[in-house]
């Protein structure tokens, strides 16, 4: 299949990048265009004759020309090329949500692949757009276990950003509970933690030689359901041993206390308990931990989500 990729691919950690690259490893052919940068007319130069458009459309860029998206996804449409963009983000309940009625591109690109169920849900109801729910997943090449120690790794991991979206105050609160209660014994990992931006594989060798990582991800009032956020998939995927908050749809992705265990929101009591427990159990600690990277690695690669997407596309022509 020749596919026609707009998105971000200045930097090689992008998911545009691993995107193509799985597309890549299933035997697609993929020309990469960057957005921002590449006018309309070139959009639709390459685009008129290949069997997939895809448009990871980055909140508030614009491509420009003498022609607009609209007027070359309604062309492709017609010309029977399909197009699709697959997005990693949260939309519903947050400032962006705006965007969904300002921007044509939300009511003219043909599939929406998205990794909350409620958004795909909207899409199928209120709109022409064909919605799917698809979780996050990880670059397959990221997915190996790294026994190489390193002095970055900690009993207690936290990798994120602190300063996360403005509306989601737990971030903060979190990482703050975890530096009071396990002080020296706790590391934040990320550009404004303690040890920089970590990628590649430093942060694998960190997730793998960490007894404990500690997830998070932006839950609308503790109980915004099947949406969670790729910092799940990477964790495993990097072979670290992992607790999540519990959200409604997550275990149709792992099996809890078997491949991840969970607690919930806001529950530190019960975080605490689990921790201190796992800390010192350390079979159990591992079987899971092994158990989970087996899980992501046999089921939550980008290269199985993207061939499940060429499927249904398939099956929707």
């Amino acid at each position: 299949m020749k596919i026609t990729f707009l998105g971000n691919f200045e930097v090689d950690y992008s998911s545009e990048n691993h995107h193509k690259k799985s597309l890549e490893k299933l035997g697609h052919e993929v020309v990469a265009l960057q957005e921002g940068q590449v006018t309309t007319e070139q959009v639709l130069l390459n685009t008129i004759d290949c069997d997939l458009f895809i448009w990871v459309h980055t909140h508030g860029w614009q491509t420009t020309g003498s022609i607009t998206m609209k007027d070359i996804l309604n062309t492709l449409k017609r010309c029977k090329v399909q197009t699709m963009t697959y997005h990693l983000d949260l939309w519903l309940g947050l400032e962006r949500e705006k965007d969904l009625q300002s921007d044509p591109f939300y009511a003219d690109i043909g599939h929406f692949f998205a990794t909350d169920k409620l958004m795909a849900d909207w899409f199928n109801k209120n709109t022409e757009v064909k919605g799917h729910y698809l979780p996050a997943g990880v670059f397959e090449d990221e997915v190996y276990i790294s026994n190489q120690p390193t002095e970055l790794s900690n009993d207690v991991i936290f990798v994120g950003s602190k300063r996360y979206h403005p509306e989601w105050n737990y971030r903060p609160e979190l990482i703050d509970w975890l530096r009071n209660n396990y002080q020296d014994r706790f590391t934040h990992v990320g550009g404004d933690g303690d040890t920089g931006t970590i990628r590649g594989d430093e942060l694998n060798k960190v997730y793998a030689n960490s007894k404990i990582a500690i997830g998070d991800t932006l839950c609308i009032n503790y109980d915004y359901p099947y949406y969670f956020s790729d910092r799940l998939f990477e964790s495993t995927g990097r072979a670290g041993f992992t607790i999540f908050p519990y959200i409604k749809g997550i275990e149709d992705s792992f099996v809890i206390d078997k491949e991840i265990v969970t607690y919930q929101f806001g529950n530190f009591d019960e975080l605490k308990e689990k921790i201190n427990y796992y800390l010192e159990h350390d079979e159990e600690r591992e079987a899971i931990r092994l158990a989970g990277f087996e899980r992501t690695k046999k089921d939550h690669t980008y290269t199985k989500r993207w061939a499940d997407i060429i499927k249904i596309l398939e099956n929707t022509k």
